[in-house]
């Protein structure tokens, strides 16, 4: 097996991963995995997704399980996170990935299109991140949570305003959550992707991203595994005086000159 960057430390540990049967969030699960971490696979609908994960964990000799969960619900919230300490006796390691990301006009948005922005990015991740301080706090060593931002969550772009408000609404939940649960032994991070590479992009896209690849810096679109590895660094030893910080991964993009 290839060497994981920042993989220390994480041999035997066990970390939950939310929207984990695709794109983003099964890149993350399969780097912690690779890292030697036991897997908590949460999906809410692609139940074919999630079972891929865990069978490409375990073919390689890894330890994982999937856990269908609504997030926006407390109860499920809370039965994730049980998942975990049932299966593997401990919650080391969060990632809180899930979310939505729809496109629509403000001026066409209803305020039930606003808060089911709100309800899938803000409050799952609110509710797990209390069910995960819950257990992490109970046990010795504490534990790690990074909830997934966007570049998008302080530069909004056209079409994207729910989307834009859920993201900045998590950046402060994690300030927030890294003040109140260092005293637990928890610490809570944010890593804020740039665009990120998809099967249908390219087609779906094309002058988006012509465009973004001219312009950023380093010239590419962004790969599940490098949000993976922000993720790890943040959630293991090597970052075990960081709390409460935003981990931008865009290639460059937000500091690029816009005049």
């Amino acid at each position: 097996m290839d060497q994981v960057p920042g993989a220390d430390g994480f041999a035997g540990k066990v970390a939950l991963v939310t929207g984990a049967s695709g794109g983003i969030g099964s890149g993350i699960a399969r780097r912690f995995a690779q890292a030697g971490a036991r897997v908590v696979v949460q999906y809410h609908r692609d139940e074919a997704g999630a079972g891929e994960v865990v069978r490409d964990v375990e073919s390689t000799g890894g330890s994982a399980v999937a856990v269908q969960a609504d997030l926006r619900s407390p109860d499920d919230a809370d039965r994730v996170v049980q998942v975990a300490l049932d299966s593997f006796g401990s919650l080391d390691a969060a990632v809180l990935n899930a979310g939505v990301q729809p496109l629509q006009p403000l001026a066409e948005m209803s305020l039930a299109d606003f808060r089911a922005v709100q309800e899938s990015n803000v409050d799952a991740t609110f509710l797990v991140l209390q069910a995960a301080h819950r257990a992490m706090s109970a046990q010795d060593g504490g534990g790690a949570v990074v909830a997934i931002g966007s570049i998008v969550g302080s530069q909004p772009k056209p079409g994207s305003a729910h989307y834009a408000v859920s993201k900045a609404a998590v950046g402060m939940l994690v300030r927030s959550a890294a003040l109140e649960y260092a005293r637990d032994g928890v610490r809570v991070n944010l890593v804020s992707p740039g665009l990120m590479d998809r099967p249908t992009i390219r087609a779906d896209w094309p002058e988006g991203v012509a465009q973004w690849e001219a312009g950023n810096p380093i010239g590419r679109l962004g790969q599940p595994t490098d949000i993976a590895d922000a993720c790890l660094f943040l959630c293991g030893p090597g970052s075990s005086w960081v709390t409460g910080q935003e981990l931008v991964v865009d290639g460059g993009a937000s500091v690029r000159p816009t005049w």
